[in-house]
């Protein structure tokens, strides 16, 4: 799931779009680039959140995979990508 988007279905961020940074066994760690960047991801229950079958560019999620550094502004870019061809 690491490099999809994914929007928030609970908690006070409810319907915010974020990229899925990381994952193990019970939640996932998403970040916007903005409020939630790459240095404090925010930690939600993957119960709580919607999985979109678009993942980011191809470049970010293999840094995303090879756990190699992913800059905010570079998440931020995507998610205004994703939007603009919604």
């Amino acid at each position: 799931m690491t490099g999809h988007f994914a929007t928030a279905k609970a908690g006070h961020d409810a319907g915010g779009l974020y990229v899925i940074v990381g994952e193990d066994e019970a939640y996932v760690y998403l970040c916007d680039g903005s409020l939630r960047g790459m240095a404090h991801p925010k930690k939600k229950n993957r119960r709580h959140i919607q999985i979109i079958k678009e993942t980011v560019d191809q470049n970010i999620l293999n840094r995303l995979l090879r756990k190699e550094t992913v800059f905010d502004h570079e998440i931020k870019y995507a998610i205004k990508q994703y939007l603009a061809t919604r």
